[in-house]
């Protein structure tokens, strides 16, 4: 028996607590890992508290990011002792997931933990961290640099705003920080922002072409707000959309794609090719500056992930959440 989060289907809707599971009955898996690390994502929140129907079987246990040692492996590139981090894949959604003391998972889901990297800084990564990364990288494949323009990154005192503000900074881009939290700019620009803008100016309804301010961006909002930075994307510049903030719809028009050449690229962290995957943790290793990671991460126990997971979907969480398993 170990400690872990359990969702279960209840009359009105699910119910989340803290208890004993018994390791017979986590899932297949040729890989069994002592999670030591996790993190607190917006997708976990919406599991944990029900407001989205992502758990889907019961009992769950939610959390979609890892980091530990590998305990027993049947899989030939993993042994005991193994440090790895799994992300996605459908932990905490379809296989029971990170909040516990114990996984179970394919090996063919892990990565192996960079060696210039402790467990707990990559969960402060989380897969907030990582989908930045992967925006950074598919905005590079499109030919952005520093030299075409700024880029701007929307919701950006959240975890995956965070990371891409702070790498981005780094790459040497001027970073356009939007956020709902004025009161977060010092924060901001301590991670490298050279302008911070309220949101505000991007949750109207948005013109067919508005004035060309950057030449791409990070959104992890949707809606109205990726439809407008669209409309003001430079001619054939590009937008990395990863979230949905402020919702799944998009009440654009096809003027940007078709007179300014925009590019609309959407990422997905979940089902990433595993090789992708490696790229973007090695280039995590280079690119975010630890100094900046250890400043925008707070650390809770297994007992306080619950009631984070409410507060990090009413837009009280700056940054990045680990959460110490063991």
């Amino acid at each position: 028996m170990f400690k872990a989060i359990r969702i279960d289907k209840a009359d009105k809707g699910t119910t989340a607590t803290l208890t004993q599971f018994d390791e017979a009955d986590l899932m297949e898996g040729d890989v069994t890992v002592r999670v030591e690390w996790s993190t607190l994502n917006y997708k976990d929140g919406l599991a944990l508290t029900g407001k989205a129907p992502v758990v889907r079987r019961f009992p769950m246990i939610p959390g979609i990011d890892l980091a530990g040692t590998v305990e027993r492996s049947s899989h030939p590139q993993w042994k005991a002792g193994d440090k790895v981090i799994c992300n996605g894949w459908g932990m905490g959604e379809t296989h029971l997931g990170a909040y516990a003391e114990k996984a179970r998972v394919k090996g063919d889901w892990l990565v192996r933990l960079p060696d210039a990297m402790s467990a707990r800084e990559a969960m402060a990564i989380g897969t907030a961290g990582y989908t930045a990364m992967l925006a950074v990288l598919v905005l590079e494949q499109h030919g952005l640099t520093p030299a075409h323009g700024p880029i701007v990154v929307t919701g950006a005192a959240g975890g995956v705003g965070s990371v891409a503000t702070a790498v981005l900074s780094k790459l040497g881009y001027h970073v356009i920080a939007s956020t709902g939290r004025m009161s977060e700019t010092g924060y901001l620009r301590n991670l490298g922002a050279s302008e911070v803008i309220d949101r505000n100016e991007l949750t109207g309804p948005a013109k067919s072409l508005g004035r060309e301010r950057w030449a791409g961006g990070i959104d992890s909002v949707g809606s109205t707000t990726l439809a407008n930075l669209l409309s003001m994307t430079k001619y054939r510049g590009a937008i990395a959309a990863c979230g949905l903030a402020g919702g799944m719809d998009l009440p654009s028009s096809v003027a940007p794609f078709i007179l300014r050449g925009v590019c609309l690229l959407g990422i997905d962290s979940v089902m990433c090719p595993i090789e992708l995957r490696k790229a973007a943790w090695k280039r995590l290793a280079s690119d975010l500056d630890s100094r900046k990671l250890a400043e925008i991460t707070h650390e809770i126990g297994l007992d306080q992930v619950m009631e984070s997971g409410a507060r990090i979907l009413a837009g009280q969480v700056r940054g990045r959440i680990v959460v110490k398993i063991d």
